[in-house]
């Protein structure tokens, strides 16, 4: 017989949802509620007979409540194994009851942390006593039940309802893997904020860890599983966004929807209405203008054909203009800080279209943690936040770069960022003409480059290369001069770069020779 009756339970929680209901049920089916502090307080106004936790063992809450469960006789209750006559034995020999549920959570620390509060009230909120009482419930789960999130409350209650007062030995599993992984949660999230505070980025030991949002239908591809963890950080993204319509979000569309917002998040809204086309995780086309429509005309223009089935990110909330133009093509998903009525208007015809509503912008220079898995190990580095000023900016060849050329390489190495190495980016007028990603030599991107720029052109009814008189950026080195002379063949007048090349004489050279201007930035952008 693996159903375990509920006789006596211990109270002990810090988020208070649907607490009354809960146990008011338990008290309703003779179940004597043991409870501490506030818990307590509660129950009693809401005439629920419960016994103070100090009155059960004896010994009066002290230290501010720092200590009040941390006792035999409440510990005792929860780790005694009831088919093993030596430990009955001990709780007869020390008076020490079963306990057969617990329900707690614990302090509210992230939330804490999350508020800004200082770093006194953080470690106040550090729980000491919750955390024990948890895994002593999680450890004895063959007799003992141990609830940690109020969602589980109904599932309880029913099986309760059903069984005669008892739980099943597979709900008591269930639960106490949930509460290990509570538990696991919370010290890694203190060990985090620690970290961070001593300004530790990479302590010998890391936690990670996050909270399921929701399980998706497959991951990269339909034979793959996946699900959503949410880690606690509130920036503004797909992950915390509102979806407003269409159908659920995939792990494509995650990944692809985070990588646009990522890049459209670059441009400041104050300074320009800024427009990312994703495909695939890469840039298919990106331009900064007066307003939206003008911005989506230019990144469209860029590459008309990949864009199709694209994910597009506003830095902006999306107006009716734009939305009409975004209209006319089949997209997959839209992310940007809202959208307006007008907006809504429009796409709410296209039922399939997910529109993704973040509320805001992320804040620029927010360094966090990139993280991938491989073989037995865990690969972190501190996320690619750098920007490049014109100030950092070095000439390198004879002819100095204009002004509307600066602005045009700086847009386009910002754009490289977020392109996959080997990335090369063409650039006229703060709009992406012509992007060369992910292959594996410098030379070939910087061919499928101008051919792209080429294919735009010819796709507007220009027969002249796109490419011609456009800045070009290179996320790395040119290792030869090889990639520079394509973007010198296709027309481009000026190229940045991040330069340390050992030939980076012999590129200069070349640079020179064909009038181009140069600038190296002495960052590099790699993005695998």
């Amino acid at each position: 017989m693996t159903d375990r009756p509920i006789r006596r339970a211990l109270i002990s929680v810090s988020d208070k949802r649907g607490l009354e209901a809960f146990a008011r049920f338990l008290s309703a089916r003779g179940v004597e509620i043991l409870s501490t502090g506030g818990s307590a307080e509660a129950l009693r106004k809401a005439g629920i007979a419960v016994t103070e936790v100090s009155a059960h063992t004896g010994f009066p809450e002290i230290m501010d409540g720092r200590v009040k469960t941390l006792h035999p006789k409440i510990h005792g209750g929860l780790l005694s194994r009831r088919d093993l006559p030596a430990h009955v034995e001990a709780q007869k020999m020390h008076g020490i009851p079963d306990i057969d549920l617990l329900v707690s959570n614990l302090y509210p620390f992230e939330a804490t942390v999350a508020a800004g509060k200082p770093w006194a009230d953080c470690v106040e909120n550090i729980d000491i006593g919750g955390p024990a009482l948890i895994r002593a419930a999680a450890k004895n789960h063959d007799f003992v039940t141990v609830v940690v999130d109020p969602g589980d409350y109904q599932a309880v209650t029913d099986e309760m309802t059903a069984r005669n007062g008892a739980t099943t030995l597979e709900t008591r599993r269930r639960l106490a893997r949930a509460a290990y992984a509570r538990t696991a949660a919370y010290d890694a999230a203190i060990a985090r904020w620690m970290a961070r505070e001593a300004g530790e980025t990479f302590p010998p030991r890391i936690a990670f860890a996050g909270t399921r949002s929701q399980t998706l239908r497959y991951g990269e591809n339909p034979h793959q599983e996946a699900a959503v963890y949410l880690t606690g950080e509130q920036r503004p993204g797909i992950a915390l966004g509102k979806q407003l319509q269409g159908k659920e979000l995939s792990y494509n569309n995650f990944n692809d929807a985070d990588a646009a917002f990522a890049l459209a998040a670059e441009f400041d809204p104050k300074q320009g209405a800024a427009i990312a086309i994703i495909k695939h995780a890469n840039p298919c086309g990106v331009a900064v203008a007066g307003d939206l429509a003008t911005a989506y005309a230019g990144a469209l223009a860029c590459d008309p054909v990949s864009a199709f089935g694209g994910i597009i990110a506003a830095n902006r909330v999306l107006d009716g203009a734009v939305a009409e133009e975004i209209a006319r093509i089949f997209s997959e998903v839209i992310i940007a800080p809202g959208f307006s009525k007008e907006a809504l208007a429009v796409l709410g015809a296209k039922k399939n279209l997910r529109l993704v509503e973040t509320g805001a912008m992320p804040s620029q220079g927010a360094n966090g943690l990139s993280v991938r898995s491989i073989a037995g190990a865990l690969l972190v580095q501190t996320e690619d936040t750098a920007v490049t000023t014109e100030a950092e900016l070095k000439v390198v060849t004879r002819r100095t770069p204009t002004k509307a050329e600066i602005e045009d390489m700086l847009f386009a190495f910002t754009v490289a960022k977020h392109a996959k190495s080997n990335a090369i980016v063409y650039v006229r007028d703060r709009a992406t003409v012509g992007i060369g990603a992910g292959q594996m030599s410098r030379v070939d991107s910087s061919r499928i480059a101008a051919w792209k720029a080429a294919e735009a052109a010819k796709a507007a009814g220009d027969r002249q290369s796109w490419a011609k008189d456009a800045v070009v950026a290179s996320d790395a080195f040119f290792p030869f001069a090889d990639g520079l002379l394509a973007a010198a063949e296709a027309g481009a007048t000026a190229v940045i770069q991040p330069g340390g090349s050992m030939r980076d004489d012999e590129v200069i050279e070349a640079a020179n020779a064909r009038g181009l201007a140069m600038v190296f930035t002495g960052k590099r952008h790699f993005r695998h």
